[in-house]
């Protein structure tokens, strides 16, 4: 028999956040090259916790520009605990795929993100085993974030996370995650990752699908940290006649693109942590993320992404400072259009030079 945690009596809450600012300084603009970069608001965050009678709540709001989407909700759900090891979550919750709750160090995440493969959030229902040596997550979602309740109206672009948008809607996904930790205070995490979704196209009213498979490993020792995964998708879109269902439209930040509907995803992400005493200043980790889409279209150009940088721990202050690098990468110089979809075959590395410090509370 599962015997649920103690209920408190007096209900918790607590709130946090930060506000941060981004400089940054591109290899593809010209004009920004000129004045030396530009250095501006990146967003205002509030995160809220609560508890009361054994319910708890989890929820962050995102304030960015209007440019990038304005508020977005980047999670909110609800969760019960039925004891130290297992536990339920309902609402906006974070899709078990992959290596969490990042498969990155950076501030720009890897490539894995901008596909909607790392730290996703979708409408659904999730279920948690958390043991010593096996953990796994089990989840149901109903669709992505949804914003708009029409009978054809296509999913909002102003989200955190990345989904499939445009005239198909993801709906009805499963999510299967399996961990086997091992090694001393379980520093070794090896797992699979599944999910199998429909794809609701508006025009057709017909179902397609979606799915995806991973293998991934991390381990943290000696304060260095290594994440390393494979995976695979595929979209099968059950789009109108004569339209492509080579490619598909992803979207969040208030803007869509085109990302391939078969690919290969690899990724390796390494870092160390070292403490120091310099002032304020208590930790420097030093990261290398790399990520590279084998895409299967055979007319298709491969993308890339790598991001070298540190993160300062000063206080409540840290500090992002990368160098950025990508090919047929949709932020870092490419078209945006469809740099992850067909992409550029002569297509060539740009960088940006990025620092983003935030007060986090």
């Amino acid at each position: 028999m599962i015997a649920p945690l103690s209920a408190q009596e007096e209900p918790e809450i607590s709130v946090g956040g930060a506000l941060r600012y981004n400089y940054n300084l591109s290899s593809w603009k010209s004009g920004q090259k000129a004045r030396g970069g530009d250095f501006g608001y990146d967003i205002f965050r509030i995160n809220f916790n609560a508890k009361y009678k054994g319910i708890y709540l989890n929820a962050e709001y995102r304030l960015y520009s209007d440019a990038f989407g304005g508020g977005v909700m980047k999670q909110g759900w609800m969760g019960y605990k039925f004891n130290d090891l297992d536990e339920i979550q309902i609402g906006l919750t974070q899709v078990p795929f992959g290596i969490q709750q990042y498969n990155s160090h950076n501030w720009f995440f890897n490539l894995t993100y901008y596909v909607g493969l790392e730290d996703d959030h979708d409408m659904g229902v999730k279920y948690i085993h958390a043991g010593k040596k096996y953990e796994y997550h089990l989840a149901f979602f109903k669709g992505a974030e949804e914003l708009q309740f029409g009978s054809n109206t296509e999913s909002s672009t102003s989200r955190y996370s990345y989904d499939v948008v445009g005239r198909n809607k993801e709906i009805n996904q499963f999510n299967g995650k399996f961990v086997y930790k091992f090694g001393e205070k379980a520093a070794n995490r090896l797992g699979v990752s599944g999910q199998y979704g429909g794809l609701y196209n508006l025009d057709t009213k017909k179902t397609g699908n979606h799915y995806g498979l991973a293998a991934h490993y991390e381990i943290t020792q000696n304060r260095w940290n290594l994440k390393a995964q494979a995976l695979t998708a595929s979209h099968n879109p059950e789009n109108a006649e004569g339209e492509s269902r080579d490619a598909l439209a992803f979207g969040a930040y208030g803007a869509p693109y085109q990302v391939a509907a078969d690919f290969n995803l690899y990724s390796l992400a390494i870092s160390r942590n070292v403490p120091v005493n310099l002032g304020p200043i208590s930790n420097l980790e030093f990261y290398n993320d790399f990520g590279y889409m084998q895409k299967h279209h055979k007319n298709f150009t491969d993308s890339y992404m790598n991001v070298t940088g540190v993160l300062v721990t000063a206080g409540q202050v840290y500090t992002y400072i990368d160098y950025a690098a990508g090919y047929n990468h949709s932020w870092l110089g490419g078209d945006f259009v469809d740099d992850f979809a067909a992409g550029v075959s002569d297509a060539k590395w740009e960088a940006r030079f990025n620092i983003n410090i935030g007060y986090y509370f």
